[in-house]
């Protein structure tokens, strides 16, 4: 299969599996050029989701998916000369194409209904999927929230809807022919799952983006370099074989996900061999990172996207409290570099980064990298 080609980088497998990797749909042919400009995609309401709760590995800690995070990454833009666009509210149409109904209508309606004694936001003391009978806010909590990280507050459906239109305007760019995008989406998006919030995440803001290219005809790969697997893009294309997904990201054994995100797990029916993952040892150097990048940027060239989506983390940085690796500021720098390598039109999606500190200074030694390779 294609994936184990690449993995393991030997010339064995068969030429059919190599042909449906590179077999092309008709798309207008365009490249990023360096020196490009980018759109900038944001929307206040993105601020309005300040988490209260974070239950993680048996403890109560400090939210880190914050508002705060947002203005070190606004004043990196800044720097650039590069001013955010409110986009444009597209409805819930392209959302419902990634998430199911019943998910989004308790993702939208929870706080409303959640009793006011219970507390100030919705997250139940009850993980369980299936069986569920799905009798009460309670249980519905239990089935439409994975884990202990994504309490919905008052304004979280308002944040979230936000961000995922911010991806889709950048998805809709580039459709319109403009090389290069940035959607800095808050919250993030890649934990969330079809049916199920996770990992600070409520819409798949990458997810809708890559759906809402592919419908206008475009191959798509996402390439996912922040620390954690993206288990719920990985649910969303597991089966399909016209978006691959590409995950670097920290070994998820005792590490979130936790349950998913190995390098046996490679799609299944038509899209297997199009889910790559290849995660770290924890304590992985710069180098190593770097190492799983040529293997992707190698999967990416023989699928020969028309676009690529890069879910862009920066809690691989060493200071983040999130990281399990060593990645540094120059190395956000060489990242970029190597993204404008690709020369493909590319919409950059932000996803995690918490150690406020660093933001400003990462987010532009990669921008910057990235808009003058």
């Amino acid at each position: 299969m294609m994936a184990q080609f690449i993995m393991e980088e030997t010339a064995s497998a068969p030429i059919a599996d190599i042909k449906r990797l590179c077999c092309r749909r008709p798309y207008p042919s365009r490249q990023y050029r360096p020196g490009d400009t980018m759109r900038v995609f944001y929307h206040g309401d993105q601020a309005r989701h300040h988490p209260q709760l974070y239950f993680s590995r048996g403890q109560l800690r400090a939210p880190q998916e914050v508002p705060a995070r947002l203005a070190p990454l606004l004043a990196a833009l800044e720097t650039l000369g590069l001013t955010p666009e409110t986009p444009a509210d597209q409805g819930p149409g392209p959302l419902a194409r990634v998430h199911t109904l019943p998910y989004l209508q308790f993702l939208e309606s929870a706080h409303r209904r959640w009793p006011e004694d219970w507390g100030d936001e919705v997250i139940s003391n009850v993980f369980v999927r299936e069986p569920n009978a799905l009798r009460g806010i309670l249980a519905e909590a239990g089935r439409y929230i994975a884990d202990g990280s994504a309490p919905i507050g008052e304004a979280t459906w308002h944040a979230a809807y936000a961000s995922a239109q911010s991806a889709i305007a950048g998805a809709d760019a580039l459709s319109q022919q403009e090389r290069l995008a940035y959607a800095l989406c808050r919250p993030p998006g890649h934990h969330a799952r079809a049916d199920a919030a996770g990992g600070f995440c409520y819409l798949n803001n990458a997810a809708i983006a890559a759906q809402r290219l592919t419908a206008s005809g475009a191959r798509v790969a996402i390439l996912d370099t922040d620390m954690h697997h993206g288990q719920g893009i990985q649910d969303i294309f597991y089966s399909r074989d016209d978006v691959l997904y590409v995950s670097i990201h920290g070994d998820t054994t005792d590490f979130y996900p936790a349950v998913c995100g190995f390098e046996d797990e490679r799609g299944e029916g038509s899209g297997h061999g199009y889910n790559i993952n290849l995660p770290m040892p924890h304590g992985a150097s710069e180098t190593h990172f770097f190492e799983r990048l040529d293997t992707a940027e190698r999967a990416i060239q023989l699928f020969a996207p028309d676009i690529l989506i890069l879910t862009l983390g920066f809690d691989i940085y060493h200071a983040d409290p999130q990281s399990r690796v060593g990645v540094t500021t120059e190395g956000f720098e060489r990242l970029g570099h190597r993204i404008a390598a690709t020369h493909l039109p590319t919409l950059v999606v932000q996803e995690g980064g918490y150690d406020i500190a660093s933001l400003e200074t990462n987010a532009h030694a990669f921008f910057s990298s990235l808009l003058s390779a």
